[in-house]
């Protein structure tokens, strides 16, 4: 536990206190956002402000998550596990895609940086070395940081690896299945992120509800895991749950320094740079706890926004009429009248609300 609060704690001040200092660094370097003409009009009076504070994020719950495990080292003789290392890379994997769309569209003047297709290809790279690794060492149990099973609570009978016992061929079919699954997971929880990083603290405010759930579970999980004797439907059989503990408290403590400073009036945005950093590491969370579905509930609003965005596409090319008034739906509520910061503590009691729904699933199945 003390691990856990050193991790949180380091992560939270880091970014407390380093966020105002980057922010100057970046207001002297004119290295500002860039506002859609089609949005809010609300919103043009943030033109300018200092974007790709994800930087700070990442550095910042990396350092925490590293003095958490070096104390963990020196007190109990534990080395870092490869979940863990697995959950950080990539996270800091999008992160650096992210910087160098944020970084482009600096340069560019203008509020498009990579094209769509440079950032899926990045995306994709990154998601298959992470599908192949998470499949990968294996501790004394035979247990893997990821599953080919698809998960709820825990894993379920729907399994990729029943294509195994067809030999060579069948192999070949388990893991390009399970690849092209967590790369289909990577790459929602990612844009959906992105999306929902359009207002003053709303990104930020929702993540720490999600990645606060993921402290709760993996800390159960640790709790409750098997060891081997135990009777397997009462345990969790995932790899390194207390490790994973560590990478969501120092994400969770560096989205509390950080939101100090992007509430509303936001000093500083996140970017790309962090909204794709907290996808991904979101997307690992749920697939290292081997909780793939139960994720679509504790990331509740951040389903929402990209299924608005995705209901407002296809529902104009079929029509040409929109059903929002501006996607993602954050947007919608502002243009019908609600001020920004309305939306934004609206949206955080939705996220609260998904948290506390995951998490008493999470363990009242544990129950039954």
């Amino acid at each position: 536990m003390i691990a856990l609060l050193i991790a949180t704690a380091v992560s939270l001040f880091l970014c407390l206190f380093l966020t105002p200092v980057f922010t100057k660094f970046l207001t002297k370097r004119q290295m500002g956002q860039f506002i859609r003409q089609d949005g809010p009009k609300s919103h043009l009076t943030k033109r300018g402000t200092p974007t790709m504070g994800g930087v700070i994020i990442i550095f910042s719950s990396v350092i925490g998550f590293t003095c958490g495990s070096l104390w963990m080292f020196f007190a109990q003789n534990r080395t870092v596990r490869p979940s863990s290392l697995l959950a950080m890379g990539l996270m800091v994997g999008m992160g650096l895609i992210g910087f160098i769309d944020d970084f482009a569209k600096i340069s560019h003047q203008q509020n498009e940086g990579l094209t769509p297709r440079a950032k899926m290809i990045l995306q994709t790279i990154l998601g298959i070395i992470f599908a192949i690794l998470s499949l990968q060492f294996a501790d004394a149990n035979g247990i893997t940081p990821a599953s080919t099973s698809i998960s709820w609570t825990s894993d379920t009978f729907l399994d990729f690896g029943w294509f195994l016992q067809f030999g060579t061929i069948g192999s070949i079919i388990c893991y390009v299945l399970f690849v092209i699954f967590i790369n289909l997971i990577i790459t929602a929880w990612t844009n959906a992120v992105n999306l929902t990083d359009g207002l003053d603290g709303l990104a930020t405010g929702i993540s720490i509800f999600a990645f606060a759930s993921y402290v709760v579970i993996c800390y159960w999980q640790f709790s409750q895991a098997c060891t081997g004797n135990d009777d397997m439907s009462n345990c969790y059989m995932v790899r390194d749950p207390w490790d994973l503990a560590l990478v969501a408290g120092a994400i969770m403590g560096a989205l509390f320094g950080f939101l100090w400073w992007n509430a509303s009036p936001a000093k500083i945005f996140m970017g790309d740079t962090g909204s794709l950093a907290l996808g991904g590491a979101f997307a690992s969370m749920s697939i290292l706890t081997h909780t793939e579905l139960l994720a679509l509930i504790i990331g509740g609003v951040y389903l929402m926004e990209v299924m608005s965005d995705v209901i407002q596409v296809v529902h104009f090319k079929r029509t040409h009429k929109r059903v929002f008034k501006m996607a993602p739906i954050h947007h919608h509520f502002e243009l019908i009248g609600w001020k920004e910061v309305n939306v934004v503590i609206r949206f955080w009691l939705i996220a609260g609300l998904c948290a506390a729904v995951g998490v008493g699933i999470f363990y009242t199945t544990w129950l039954v």
